[in-house]
C-alpha cells in the first residue's frame, strides 16, 4: 500500500471540527462514567464538573494570555530539518503551558478542598512545568532550538522525581511498592519500586514532550489519557479523580487555541508538566499498568526516536553518516513526510488513544 495518500483520502475535517468532536466525546464520556459510578455530574466530586469548568476557564483565559505571549515575542523556533510545512509556523507563540496547566491545577486544588495528595501531585506537575519553562525561555533567548543542556534538564527532572518519591515514602502505606495487576493480583517490588518510580516520572514527562510536535496532538491525547486515568482511580482516590478531570479539561480548553492551525503551542512548559502529572497520579494510585497502556502513543513515539538514533549509529560508515530507519523521528513526523496531513495524524492518534482508554477501563473491572 502506498504510504502517500491522495487528497481525497485525507481526513476530511477541519482543526476546529476535530477538536469539537473530541470535546463532545469527552464530555459525553464524563457523563456516562459518572452515571455508571452513581456520581452526580454537577458536584465537585465528579468527573463532569471539574472537566467542563476547567475547560471553559482555560479557553477563556487563553483569549487574554495568547495575545500577551504574542506581544512578548515568544515565537516558536522551527527546526530547519523538520517538515517544510512547519516552517510557516515560525513565530507562533509558545509557552502556552503557563496558562492552561495552572488552571487545571488550581481548579483541582479548590474543588478537592486542597487535599494533601492533590497538593503533592500539583507540586510535581508545576515543578516539571518550571523545568519546561526554563527550557522554553532559553530557546527563545538564544533564538535556536537549544534550550538548557540535556544534562541539566535530566538532572532537574531526577531531582523533582526524588523529592516526590521521598514524599511518597513518608506519607503512603508500605504496600505502595506492590505493583497492582488485573484480577486482584499484585507484584511485590520492594526496594525496586523506588528506582522504577523515578524512571516513570522522568520517562513519562519526556515521552509527552516528544509527542508535542503537531497542532493539537499532545494536548488531545493527554486529555484522553488523564480522563481515563481519573475514571479508573475514582473509586479509591476521588480527590485524584478530580485532579485528572480538571487537568484534562484544561487541556481541552487549551485545544481551542492549539487546534490546527494553532495560535499557540504548549512548549516544554506544558508537555513536561502533563507527563509529570500522569506519572505522579499513576504512582500514587498504584496504576502503573494502566498508565503504561494509556501512554501507548507516547511510548511508541519515544521508541521511534530511540530506534532512529540507534539505527543511525549502528549503520554509520567511514564518512560518519548512517542510515535512517524513519524519514524523521518522532513517528508523527515520519507519517507527515510519508504524505499524511497533520489533521490525519492527529485524528488517528486520538482514535488510538480512545481505544487504549476503553481497554484500560475494561481491564479496571477485573
Amino acid at each position: 500500500m502506498d504510504a502517500k495518500l491522495s487528497p481525497d483520502q485525507r481526513l476530511n475535517i477541519s482543526g476546529i471540527g476535530l477538536v469539537s468532536v473530541l470535546g463532545v466525546g469527552l464530555s459525553v464520556a464524563t457523563l456516562i462514567l459518572d452515571g455508571m459510578a452513581n456520581r452526580l455530574p454537577w458536584t465537585s466530586t465528579s468527573l463532569t464538573l471539574p472537566f467542563l469548568l476547567c475547560a471553559v476557564i482555560s479557553a477563556a483565559v487563553g483569549f487574554f494570555v495568547v495575545p500577551m505571549l504574542q506581544a512578548l515575542k515568544t515565537g516558536q523556533i522551527i527546526r530547519e530539518d523538520g517538515p517544510q510545512a512547519h516552517l510557516k509556523k515560525a513565530g507562533t507563540p509558545t509557552m502556552g503551558g503557563v496558562f492552561f496547566v495552572p488552571v487545571g491545577v488550581i481548579g483541582a486544588c479548590i474543588l478537592s478542598n486542597f487535599d494533601t495528595k492533590v497538593l503533592a501531585v500539583s507540586a510535581l506537575t508545576l515543578g516539571y512545568g518550571l523545568i519546561g519553562w526554563l527550557d522554553d525561555w532559553q530557546i527563545l533567548r538564544r533564538k535556536s532550538n537549544k534550550g538548557i543542556s540535556p544534562r541539566m534538564k535530566l538532572a532537574l527532572q531526577i531531582g523533582f522525581a526524588v523529592l516526590f518519591c521521598i514524599w511518597l515514602f513518608f506519607n503512603q502505606p508500605s504496600n505502595i511498592t506492590n505493583l497492582a495487576l488485573p484480577f486482584g493480583l499484585s507484584l511485590p517490588l520492594g526496594l525496586l519500586f523506588w528506582p522504577l518510580a523515578g524512571f516513570v516520572l522522568v520517562a513519562e514527562s519526556n515521552a509527552t514532550n516528544l509527542t508535542d510536535g503537531i497542532d493539537g496532538l499532545a494536548a488531545g491525547t493527554v486529555a484522553i489519557a488523564l480522563l481515563a486515568l481519573g475514571a479508573l482511580v475514582g473509586s479509591t482516590s476521588p480527590e485524584l479523580m478530580i485532579f485528572c478531570a480538571a487537568l484534562s479539561g484544561g487541556c481541552l480548553g487549551f485545544l481551542g487555541h492549539n487546534r490546527n492551525p494553532a495560535r499557540v503551542f504548549m512548549g516544554d512548559t506544558g508537555s513536561l508538566a502533563l507527563g509529570g502529572a500522569l506519572a505522579a497520579v499513576g504512582l500514587l494510585t498504584n496504576s502503573l499498568l494502566a498508565l503504561f497502556i494509556l501512554s501507548g502513543i507516547f511510548f511508541v513515539e519515544t521508541l521511534s526516536v530511540m530506534a532512529q538514533v540507534s539505527y543511525y549509529k549502528a549503520t554509520k560508515g567511514p564518512d560518519g553518516k548512517g542510515k535512517r530507519l524513519f524519514k524523521m523521528a518522532p513517528l508523527h513526523h515520519h507519517l507527515e513526510l510519508s504524505g499524511w496531513s497533520e489533521l490525519q495524524v492527529v485524528g488517528v492518534f486520538y482514535i488510538i488513544s480512545a481505544i487504549l482508554a476503553v481497554i484500560c477501563l475494561a481491564l479496571g473491572k477485573f
